[in-house]
């Protein structure tokens, strides 16, 4: 989408007209061309383009500021009504606490991709909980900004991981370097959107595919899975939960959640 590569890559579209003074180009607006791949063995759907970290920065540093909604509203009026939703509390927090607590009881908890904290399951009221993210902003209250050296001197009982992994160019790296934080015994939490194609489609293809945004990634149940075993992880739990989407937030209307550990003595 013209958006991400305008601000990503620095491709604005390109408006061909009679200026130009080319004989065989049909005249009209050049977009980013890129090509969705499907591996069907696992169900995985995915952008071609992977986005180097200099890249991933212009994309994510001040997410959601002002420079960034005011390049998103030239490209798709009304962003800026939307994202007054998407700064917004997220409504599925109660999904998440939920589904964290039957597993454990955390107290040092970080968040690995938290933003500001606003959106950390676990803050306050007798919680330690760290914010390591890409976008260095203040956190909010009863939260703590973490660099990735202060986390690998520190202790946690659970990692949360919330719509990351759809955001980023190798999810396996990501893990990676979120498993080098984890001792044997502490817990990963990972939360992304099952995106309402993959819902529900057994017959899923590139074809069905034709435009990309900010997730580049499209995960089923059996994608997330072997990702997590390439990355070195025992499933303890994963699930698809349906929730009442809202559609200023997204079209999809239900999220993957999965508990995991390391596989012991892993790296």
């Amino acid at each position: 989408m013209p958006f991400v590569s305008h601000r990503a890559l620095g491709w604005a579209p390109a408006v061909i007209d009679d200026s130009w003074g080319l004989n065989s180009i049909p005249q009209g607006t050049a977009y980013c061309v890129c090509n969705t791949l499907h591996c069907a063995r696992c169900e995985f759907l995915f952008l071609d383009i992977r986005f180097s970290e200099r890249e991933m920065q212009r994309l994510y540093d001040g997410y959601y500021g002002k420079a960034y909604e005011d390049l998103r509203e030239h490209y798709e009026p009304g962003f800026r009504e939307r994202n007054k939703a998407l700064s917004a509390p997220s409504e599925l927090l109660g999904l998440t606490r939920s589904y964290i607590l039957r597993h454990i009881a955390p107290t040092q908890v970080l968040d690995w991709g938290g933003g500001d904290g606003s959106n950390t399951p676990f803050k306050g009221q007798g919680y330690s909980t760290d914010i390591y993210d890409i976008d260095k902003k203040p956190t909010v209250p009863g939260t703590s900004s973490v660099t990735k050296d202060e986390v690998r001197g520190r202790s946690y009982d659970l990692i949360v991981c919330r719509h990351v992994l759809e955001h980023v160019p190798y999810p396996t790296d990501t893990l990676a370097q979120i498993s080098a934080c984890m001792h044997d015994d502490t817990l990963l939490y990972v939360e992304l959107p099952h995106e309402a194609l993959m819902v529900g489609n057994e017959r899923v293809s590139a074809e069905q595919k034709r435009h990309w945004h900010e997730h580049i990634n499209f995960f089923s149940v059996a994608a997330l899975t072997h990702l997590f075993t390439l990355a070195g992880f025992t499933v303890l739990d994963i699930q698809s939960t349906a929730y009442a989407s809202n559609p200023k937030l997204g079209s999809a209307g239900h999220l993957l959640q999965a508990v995991v550990k390391k596989v012991p003595g892993g790296a």
